[in-house]
C-alpha cells in the first residue's frame, strides 16, 4: 500500500511528538549529577571533533618533511617523526574522547530507558480491564521490547551523532576554506547536500517497509505466545502442524518485509558511496592539478585527502543516524501510543482513600452495559449486610460475574450507585478500594514462581510463619509439605503443574493472607469435581467467616447456607430469599435446583453403572496382589 502525503505528514507529526516526549530525558529534572554527565559528555564531544579536524595538519607536516629534497638531518628525521607521533596521538585522543563520552553518558541513557520502561509498565497496570481484554499479549510485549531498545538509540544518535556531525562538517569546511580556497568548499558543500538529500529520500521510502516488518513481527510474536500458552489445547486436538503453518504465514510476511529492508539498505549504501566517491574524486583531481601547478605540496594533497576521508565518517553517521533515529522513533511511537492510552476507569480528582468499616455493600438501582445496545444489568438494588453472605445465582448471561467486576471497579456503572460502608466506590481511589476486597475466582491463574511466592502475593512481605498458617487454613499445607521442594516448588506457567483443586487452595490461602474485610467468590468451585468441591467449600467457609461475602454461584448446592440468595435473570432480580423460601416459591430458583439435582442423579447412576460392570480384562489379568 502506498502512503499518501497526508499519511506522511501525520507520521512526521507523530514522530515529532515522540521526539518532544523524549528530549526531557536528555536533561533530567532534579538530577544535578545526570546533568553534569550530559555537560561533560558534550565537552568531550567537542574536544573529540576539534582533535579530529586538527590531526590532518600533523599528517601534512610529516608528509612535507618526508618529501623535502633538501634540509638539515634534523628536518629529515626529527620533524617527520615528531609529526607522525603527533598524528598518532591525535588519532588516539579522537577515540579516547569519544569512548569517554559514551561511557559518561551511558548512565543518562540507561536511566531514561529504565524510567520509560517503568512508566510504561505502571501505565499498563493503570489501564482498564477492557483495554487488556482487547489487547494481544504477544504484540504488546514486542511493542514494549522494541520501544525500550528504540529509546536508547534515539537518545544516543540524536545527541551524539546528529549535532556533532553537523559540527564536524562545519569545522572541516572551515579548514578547507582556510587552507585550499572556497572552490573546494563549494564541492564539499555540494557533496554534503547531495548525500543528505539522497539519504533523506531513500530513508523515507524505507520507513513504510519498517512499519510493515514491525506489524509482521507483532503478528508472529502473538501467534507464537498464544500457541505456547495454549500448549495443552494444541496437543489435545493434534494441531501442531496447523499452529506451525499459522506461525510460518506470519514469518513469511516478516521475511518479505525484511528482504525489502535489506535490499533498500543496499541501495541506500550504494547511492551514498557513489555520491561521496564522486565528491572525493573531484577534490583530489583539483588538488592534483594544483600540485602540478606548484601551488600545493604533496602534504596538502595528503591533508585534503585525509579531511575528505574524515568527512565521510560524519556523512556516514548522518545517514545511519537519520535511519536509526527514524527507525527508533517508529519503534518508540508504538510504546508511546500505549502511554497516550487513557484509562477508561480513572480516579476522580480529589478522590479519597476508602476507609473500611463494617463491610456493608449496597447496590442502588444499578444499570450497566458493555455495549449500549446490549444492557447487562437493568436497575438492580440489593444490600449485603456487614458480616453476612449473599449469593447471586442465575442462568448464564444473567449478569452474575459483571457484579463482581463492578464491585472491584473494573468498570463503572452506567447509572445508579454502588456504595460500601456508605462510601460511593466511584469517589474513592481504586487502589484503596481493592485493598479492602478479596477475590477467589473460578479460573485461578498463578505466577510461574514458587508456591510460597504465590501465597505471599496476597500480602507481599508476609513472614514464612504467616504464609504457612494461611496454607493450613486453606487446607493445602500438608500437600505442600509432601512435595520434594515444599513451599519452594515452582508451579509452572499459569500454575499448570498443579491440579484445579490445588490451585484453588493456593488462591484461597493468599486471600486468607490478605485478610480483606469483604470477600467475593466468583464461581470458585464450578470447575471442580464434586469431591474436590466439598473440600474447597470447607476452606471457603473458613475464609468467609465473619466477613461480608458475595458468592457468584453456578452450582446451587454451594449456596444453600447463604443468608440471602438473589436470582438474576436477564439483568433483573427475578427472586430473592433463603434457599428454603425460594424452594417453596417454586419459581426460577426451584426449577434451576431441580435441573441440577436431575443432572447430578444422572451422573451418579452412570457412575454406579460403570462400577457394577466389574473389573476390566486388563484388571483380571493381574495377580490378586497387583489388583
Amino acid at each position: 500500500m502506498t502512503a499518501t502525503p497526508a499519511d506522511g505528514k501525520a507520521a512526521d507529526a507523530s514522530q515529532w511528538q515522540t521526539m518532544k516526549h523524549l528530549l526531557p530525558y536528555l536533561w533530567p529534572q532534579g538530577r544535578t549529577d545526570l546533568k553534569l554527565r550530559v555537560f561533560v559528555a558534550l565537552v568531550l564531544l567537542v574536544a573529540s571533533k576539534l582533535v579530529t579536524v586538527v590531526t590532518p595538519y600533523a599528517f601534512k607536516a610529516a608528509t612535507d618533511a618526508l618529501t623535502a629534497r633538501s634540509g638539515a638531518e634534523v628536518a629529515l628525521l626529527s620533524v617527520p617523526v615528531f609529526m607522525v607521533l603527533a598524528y598518532g596521538v591525535g588519532r588516539i585522543f579522537m577515540v579516547v574522547f569519544a569512548q569517554m563520552r559514551d561511557a559518561i553518558f551511558s548512565k543518562v541513557g540507561q536511566r531514561a530507558v529504565r524510567q520509560l520502561s517503568n512508566e510504561t509498565f505502571r501505565h499498563l497496570h493503570r489501564l482498564s480491564l477492557s483495554f487488556h481484554l482487547g489487547r494481544r499479549t504477544g504484540a504488546l510485549s514486542r511493542i514494549i521490547s522494541r520501544g525500550i531498545n528504540g529509546v536508547d538509540s534515539v537518545l544516543r544518535f540524536a545527541l551524539f551523532n546528529t549535532f556533532p556531525t553537523a559540527l564536524e562538517i562545519a569545522l572541516v569546511c572551515a579548514v578547507i576554506a582556510w587552507s585550499f580556497g572556497h572552490l573546494y568548499v563549494w564541492v564539499v558543500v555540494a557533496t554534503v547536500i547531495a548525500y543528505v538529500g539522497f539519504t533523506y529520500w531513500a530513508t523515507e521510502r524505507r520507513i513504510n517497509i519498517r512499519r510493515t516488518m514491525n506489524e509482521a513481527d507483532n503478528d508472529a510474536g502473538t501467534k507464537a505466545i498464544d500457541s505456547l500458552l495454549n500448549f495443552e489445547t494444541v496437543k489435545y486436538f493434534g494441531n501442531e502442524r496447523h499452529e506451525a503453518d499459522r506461525y510460518d504465514v506470519a514469518m513469511a510476511r516478516y521475511e518479505g518485509a525484511a528482504i525489502k529492508t535489506w535490499v533498500s539498505l543496499a541501495v541506500l549504501n550504494a547511492g551514498q558511496a557513489i555520491i561521496y566517491s564522486a565528491g572525493l574524486t573531484l577534490v583530489m583531481v583539483m588538488a592534483a592539478r594544483e600540485i602540478l601547478g606548484g601551488t600545493l605540496t604533496i602534504g596538502d594533497f595528503v591533508m585534503v585527502n585525509a579531511l575528505m576521508i574524515q568527512l565521510y565518517m560524519p556523512l556516514n553517521f548522518i545517514g545511519s543516524s537519520y535511519r536509526e533515529i527514524k527507525q527508533g522513533l517508529i519503534d518508540v511511537e508504538g510504546m508511546f501510543s500505549i502511554l497516550r492510552e487513557n484509562a477508561a476507569i480513572a480516579d476522580r480528582p480529589g478522590a479519597k482513600p476508602f476507609v473500611p468499616a463494617r463491610g456493608e455493600i449496597v447496590f442502588d438501582d444499578v444499570r450497566f452495559s458493555y455495549d449500549e445496545e446490549r444492557p447487562i444489568l437493568r436497575g438492580i438494588s440489593f444490600t449485603v449486610p456487614a458480616g453476612k453472605t449473599v449469593a447471586i445465582v442465575g442462568p448464564s448471561g444473567a449478569g452474575k460475574s459483571t457484579i463482581s467486576r463492578l464491585i472491584f471497579r473494573f468498570y463503572d456503572v452506567t447509572s445508579g450507585r454502588i456504595s460500601i460502608d456508605g462510601q460511593d466506590i466511584q469517589g474513592v481511589t481504586q487502589e484503596s478500594l481493592r485493598r479492602a476486597l478479596g477475590m477467589v475466582p473460578q479460573d485461578t491463574v498463578l505466577f510461574n514462581d514458587s508456591i510460597r511466592y504465590n501465597i505471599a502475593y496476597g500480602r507481599p512481605g508476609a513472614s514464612n510463619a504467616e504464609i504457612e498458617e494461611a496454607a493450613r487454613l486453606a487446607q493445602i499445607h500438608d500437600f505442600v509439605m509432601s512435595l520434594p521442594q515444599g513451599y519452594d516448588t515452582v508451579v509452572g506457567e499459569r500454575g499448570l503443574k498443579l491440579s484445579g483443586g490445588e490451585k484453588q487452595r493456593v488462591s484461597i490461602a493468599r486471600t486468607i493472607l490478605k485478610g480483606p474485610p469483604i470477600l467475593v467468590l466468583d464461581e470458585a468451585t464450578s470447575a471442580l469435581d464434586t469431591f474436590t468441591e466439598q473440600e474447597i467449600q470447607v476452606a471457603l467457609k473458613q475464609v468467609s467467616r465473619d466477613r461480608t461475602t458475595v458468592v457468584i454461584a453456578h452450582r446451587l448446592s454451594t449456596v444453600i447456607d447463604a443468608d440471602e440468595i438473589i436470582v438474576l435473570d436477564k439483568g433483573v432480580i427475578a427472586e430473592r430469599g433463603t434457599h428454603s423460601a425460594l424452594m417453596r416459591r417454586k419459581g426460577l430458583y426451584a426449577a434451576m435446583w431441580n435441573r441440577q439435582r436431575e443432572a447430578d442423579e444422572a451422573r451418579r447412576k452412570l457412575a454406579e453403572h460403570l462400577d457394577v460392570r466389574g473389573p476390566t480384562a486388563e484388571q483380571l489379568a493381574l495377580r490378586p496382589a497387583e489388583r
